[in-house]
């Protein structure tokens, strides 16, 4: 197709994009578009190749519309195009004035949340800050860790303090990994990429989400090509977050090239089988959708989601499903987004490796249980499970003493997500390894105080977690959890 002839679909009547060399006919995709359809309306008519590579993999393609493709762009006429903007203005204006500071000057995580306030385009700001409806589960998460205090033990010799462990069956030089984010291309121009560089040197792990910015397999072939193992150290592994589709197929396609790129494990997301209300990222695609004009798609931002959901979303994942893709995966299968006794109970049933307690950081269910309480509730309710499978945990940490409180309580290891998504956006891989640093200082430190000195002597008399103890055993009717299991 002539470049020319791309330029003049530009509205929300006719909307082409070209998209890695071929003509894309968006226009009965805009009110579909889980981003809202500012951001396609302020692409259209042009190429936009490059701001889409920011954010999405080439993956996402196969969600357009049947017969969306038109085909290739003819090479000879692209100058009839003009390079799409970076983003709108409507939407950059809103990004904070002033400097970053040094990244020498981060000293805890909350530093690099402040930093990347001033980085982050306001639609990026809104996506990697959203939470669900009005933020109750989200500070649920972020509270919770201080109901836990410690109770140190003195005169014991800490000068060598080790925080090794393992996290199903592969050595980490830490109890704590990267937990799957969505779409890091908003967060960072070289996205996951930059994310698993800043691993190297430390040996941390992290999961890596479905919905990636770049291919899982060039992320597994960048950490490969870039380790160097440290004096015997543990090497970083990569983990793989699968959100099933509707459709058995394509989810069993991502199962097959996880394993074929090396990932270690499976975490299989069961909390999301509809997108929960992100109320500042739905306030925000409103916003947009108003600055271009167009008050309609302001107002159905909705039918996007919803739309969103069918086709990504499978809302008919039952249990039994388990079965299936434990067969095709043939590795440990971790279960993410379990909240309460009786589904761990139910994941060790299922011959499940691990299950991590998460309540998707807030940005799902409105009052949605913390990670620490459904871990203090199985301790109380349903304690063999630390015997029979992995139990990780994650939701709103931000400091690395806080890793120890989750770990004396029968947790394996634990999940940090924003915090990393803060610090690429600031700074790129050398915040990524200087977030790792940050939370491993306060971890080893922590250890020391509490008069340990290796994982292996963590142990619930270390803290006290009376308050989640007393709200773990509270009757519902006439029956405890305990006996309900």
């Amino acid at each position: 197709m002539d470049g020319a002839e791309v330029a003049k679909h530009n509205t929300s009547k006719s909307c082409y994009i070209v998209l890695r060399g071929n003509v894309y006919d968006v226009t009965s995709y805009l009110e579909e578009h889980p981003g809202g359809a500012a951001i396609l309306l302020t692409n259209a008519g042009q190429d936009a190749t490059a701001e889409f590579s920011k954010i999405h993999s080439p993956d996402v393609l196969e969600f357009l519309p049947e017969g969306s493709n038109l085909g290739p762009v003819d090479t000879a006429t692209l100058a009839a195009l003009t390079p799409a903007p970076r983003v709108s203005a409507a939407i950059d204006a809103l990004v904070q004035e002033g400097e970053v500071p040094h990244l020498a000057t981060c000293v805890d995580t909350h530093d690099f949340e402040r930093a990347a306030r001033l980085t982050m385009p306001a639609p990026t700001w809104s996506y990697v800050s959203s939470f669900a409806n009005g933020g109750h589960s989200m500070q649920g998460n972020l509270d919770s860790w201080n109901t836990i205090t410690f109770r140190p033990r003195v005169l014991r010799d800490i000068t060598k303090v080790s925080t090794e462990t393992s996290i199903l069956g592969q050595a980490s030089s830490l109890p704590f990994y990267i937990s799957p984010m969505g779409l890091l291309g908003r967060s960072h121009e070289h996205a996951e990429l930059a994310l698993v560089r800043g691993l190297v040197r430390s040996g941390a792990h992290a999961v890596i989400s479905t919905v990636s910015t770049r291919p899982m397999e060039d992320i597994a072939t960048t950490l490969r090509d870039c380790v160097v193992q440290e004096a015997g150290g543990p090497l970083p592994q990569l983990h793989f977050q699968l959100y099933t589709r509707p459709e058995q197929e394509p989810t069993l396609n991502y199962i097959r090239r996880a394993k074929a790129a090396g990932y270690k494990s499976l975490w299989v997301t069961v909390d999301t089988p509809l997108l929960g209300k992100r109320t500042i990222d739905r306030r925000h695609m409103a916003q947009a959708a108003l600055a271009i004009g167009s008050e309609q798609q302001a107002s159905n931002l909705s039918l996007g989601i919803q739309s969103f959901t069918t086709q990504a979303q499978n809302g008919a994942l039952k249990w039994e499903d388990l079965k299936w893709i434990k067969e095709a995966w043939g590795g440990p299968l971790v279960l993410k987004g379990i909240q309460t006794a009786e589904d761990a109970k139910l994941a060790v049933d299922c011959g499940c490796e691990g299950i991590l307690l998460s309540n998707h950081g807030g940005r799902q269910l409105h009052s949605a249980p913390s990670a620490l309480s459904t871990l203090v509730e199985i301790r109380l309710h349903c304690p063999e499970v630390f015997d029979k499978l992995q139990v990780f945990v994650d939701g709103g940490l931000r400091d690395g003493a806080d890793v120890l409180k989750a770990l004396c309580l029968g947790a394996k290891a634990v999940g940090v997500g924003r915090p990393f998504s803060y610090a690429l956006s600031a700074y790129g891989t050398a915040g990524v390894e200087r977030c790792v640093d940050i939370l491993a200082e306060e971890l080893r430190t922590a250890m020391a105080l509490v008069g340990i000195t290796s994982l292996d002597q963590v142990h619930p008399d270390l803290v006290n977690a009376s308050r989640l103890l007393n709200e773990a055993w509270r009757p519902w009717g006439n029956q405890t959890i305990k006996s309900r299991l």
